[in-house]
């Protein structure tokens, strides 16, 4: 009895839907780890009132007329950036961790290529980091007073899938970086909490030191952070004070890193993953 032949052509299509589906599955998961987890509900919407609350709405109160322009407004776009960039970067780590479930065991010995578990979690965690962003800005507009107009909605937008993937490309990298879950967890605050500071999240940045504003170009969240505040503040008397770069200075500075990040932490991801 012969082996039927498959055409080269059918067997590529198969492939490609077999790749997609594996897309679409764990992204779809990851929403729904999201949506059927309540701490993590809960603490995305009192992570960022606390924070506003607890931070920009004492420094609005003493330095907002020395600085010239609403620091709680400022605080809240570099939030928004932060959340977006943070949530998605998180979720990439967490594909450490992932090794040693069930359904992650099962994923990395299904037959489907490596690269599409990075891609399905850099989409899944881009659609967790959306819902998240989308909860903020309407906190921020209904707690604190953001203004928003319909333009600078219909532009964040996007603006927020691109710090998305960017920060999912960011997480690629670390991910093919940390050997196990425990070193994750070490190494991690060092890499984001400097970032907290010298991107300008809830302070301006200007007029830093010479070896703080080096350190401060050198850090992926401060192009997110400046390219949100870039669309938000565009047309406003206050652009000049608060924007760092033209907003597609900053697109294209992002584009080179997530270039980088992605094509070189998702090939050390593979050969990790096959050495293993």
């Amino acid at each position: 009895m012969t082996n039927p032949v498959i055409h080269p052509a059918r067997e590529q299509r198969s492939n490609v839907s077999r790749n997609w589906n594996a897309i679409l599955t764990i992204a779809g998961r990851d929403v729904m780890r999201f949506l059927r987890d309540p701490i993590r509900l809960v603490f995305t919407l009192i992570f960022p009132i606390i924070l506003v609350g607890g931070l920009a709405g004492p420094l609005q109160g003493n330095f907002g007329k020395a600085a010239g322009y609403n620091l709680i407004t400022f605080s809240m776009t570099g939030l928004l950036a932060m959340s977006l960039f943070q949530s998605t970067m998180s979720g990439l780590v967490s594909l450490i961790e992932d090794r040693t479930s069930d359904f992650s065991q099962e994923l990395f010995i299904a037959p489907i290529s490596r690269y599409t578990i990075i891609f399905g979690k850099i989409f899944g965690e881009s659609l967790v980091a959306l819902v998240q962003a989308v909860i903020l800005v309407l906190l921020g507009a209904l707690l604190f007073g953001v203004p928003l107009s319909l333009t600078s909605l219909l532009l964040v937008i996007p603006v927020s899938l691109i710090i998305c993937l960017f920060g999912g490309a960011f997480g690629a990298l670390l991910t093919s970086l940390f050997s196990d879950q425990r070193a994750a967890n070490m190494i991690m605050p060092f890499l984001l909490f400097p970032q907290f500071f010298l991107s300008g999240i809830f302070l301006p940045i200007r007029g830093l030191p010479w070896y703080l504003t080096l350190l401060s170009e050198i850090t992926p969240m401060r192009y997110a952070v400046d390219l949100v505040r870039g669309i938000f503040y565009a047309g406003r008397p206050e652009y000049n004070q608060i924007v760092l770069l033209h907003p597609l200075i900053n697109l294209a500075i992002i584009a080179i890193l997530f270039t980088i990040f992605l094509v070189s932490g998702t090939i050390l991801f593979v050969r990790r993953e096959r050495n293993r």
